[in-house]
């Protein structure tokens, strides 16, 4: 028995026409879909206070153009693009298939929110102090669940599972240990099954997307890019392929970048459902576009579960404008000190004020090229305050560089945005049960 696991997203802004793809011509048992990053699920917060959706923006879009394959094919999907709001995320899901004419059992995991858990006391790792002493209201905190309840949705006749902050790798391991049978305490294979997990979890990285970097990895059809498939044995190995005729390419070196992305250990990687051994992973070319990975071992899994807290960030305020020509770089540096002068010395304000010069080695915020300046620079004013008037007054001083000078500026830009910060803690893993609603259609 092989299980065909597809994935359908790698991220939130992911485009829906592979997916489509997979599930018209994978001939899938599963097709999952990861949809949450920090940052995303960040968002999803932000749009619940405004009144918005707290779910994935492109729930309905993705849904469309999958569930009519899938209800035809028996593929069942799996997703975590109910962020934060998964009962939300349950109601528009079943609405969509009304609309489609598709009948569903549809299970909304609930359990990820731990808000309830977190007190002033709970302590922040990453700041070596609390959350009192962190100073901001929190207003959201969502564990990283495992598998355990996708599994039992699987088991208990879903067709489609929808979950908030459920961990990546989780997702996919779901399925795996459904069809396998597998027992809770089989660390080798859970581990086996989170590599699969690891390896489609981002989508097209594994497929040449973040692989490719002209004149080192040149990888064909980047217009065409395909979402990975993946072939699991009941050994546990699994062959990642993609569909024929699509883009990109799936290699060793492919494997082997996504194998080690986002992992600081590869001999004990931390998951909520095994400690993962990588380190003694085979991986091989056994067609083309087809690599097998095999060997993966594991230990048990961690007592506490990672969560993510949220707290009220106040406003961001960014805005630009550009400068180009001959002259432009010094034009920028003379437009930052301007700003930095007003907004600090003439209006009074204390905070962090951000002014990068876009082109001139800003990502890394060194203090200039390498190479002769520059002849088009673009200066970026950030910051973020509990009172929007900064934020206002911020892109009004920006906007004004247009007439109050230096010379040649254009093309601004502003926003202002309510945001969110997030820290990470842990909590026991005991302290988080979950639980299933069901939704027919």
């Amino acid at each position: 028995m092989t299980i065909r696991i597809g994935c359908g997203s790698g991220g939130a802004p992911d485009l829906v026409g592979p997916a489509e793809d997979l599930a018209w011509r994978g001939r899938l048992d599963y097709l999952c879909f990861e949809a949450l990053a920090e940052r995303t699920l960040a968002l999803g917060h932000v749009a619940r206070r405004n009144g918005a959706p707290g779910y994935s923006p492109k729930l309905e879009a993705r849904l469309r153009a999958v569930l009519p394959h899938c209800a035809a094919q028996g593929t069942r999907i799996l997703t975590n693009m109910g962020a934060a709001d998964p009962a939300g995320a349950g109601a528009a899901t079943a609405a969509l298939a009304r609309d489609l004419g598709v009948r569903l059992r549809i299970a909304v995991v609930h359990g990820d929110d731990v808000l309830p858990l977190i007190g002033p006391d709970t302590l922040l790792p990453e700041t070596g102090g609390t959350v009192a002493g962190f100073g901001r209201t929190p207003i959201a905190a969502n564990a990283y669940i495992g598998h355990e309840a996708m599994a039992r949705a699987l088991a208990e006749g879903a067709d489609v599972v929808i979950a908030g902050r459920v961990s990546d790798s989780s997702l996919f391991l779901a399925p795996i240990v459904h069809d396998l049978g597998l027992a809770p305490d089989d660390w080798t294979m859970l581990a086996r099954g989170a590599l699969v997990g690891h390896l489609l979890e981002c989508s097209t990285q594994i497929t040449g997307g973040y692989f490719a970097d002209p004149g080192y990895k040149e990888v064909p059809g980047l217009d065409d890019l395909a979402f990975p498939l993946a072939e699991v044995a009941p050994d546990g190995s699994a062959v990642i392929a993609k569909l024929p005729g699509t883009g990109g390419c799936i290699t060793p070196l492919t494997v082997k970048e996504q194998l080690l992305y986002e992992v600081h250990d590869p001999t004990a990687y931390l998951t909520p459902d095994v400690t993962a051994d990588f380190s003694t992973v085979t991986i091989a070319q056994v067609g083309p576009d087809r690599v097998q990975v095999a060997g993966a071992s594991g230990r048990a899994r961690p007592d506490r579960l990672k969560a993510l807290v949220a707290f009220d960030g106040g406003w961001l305020a960014e805005g630009g404008i550009g400068y180009a020509g001959p002259g432009a770089a010094d034009r920028a540096r003379l437009a930052a000190d301007i700003i930095r002068s007003r907004m600090m010395r003439r209006h009074g304000f204390q905070g962090e004020l951000r002014l990068d010069l876009v082109g001139l080695s800003s990502l890394h915020a060194t203090a200039g090229p390498t190479e002769a300046d520059s002849q088009d620079v673009r200066l970026r004013g950030a910051l973020r305050s509990p009172d929007r008037r900064w934020a206002d007054l911020l892109l009004e001083e920006i906007e004004a560089l247009w007439m109050g000078g230096p010379a040649g500026g254009g093309g601004y830009r502003g926003t202002v945005v309510p945001t969110v910060i997030t820290q990470p803690t842990y909590i026991p893993r005991a302290d988080v049960p979950t639980r299933l609603t069901w939704i027919e259609t």
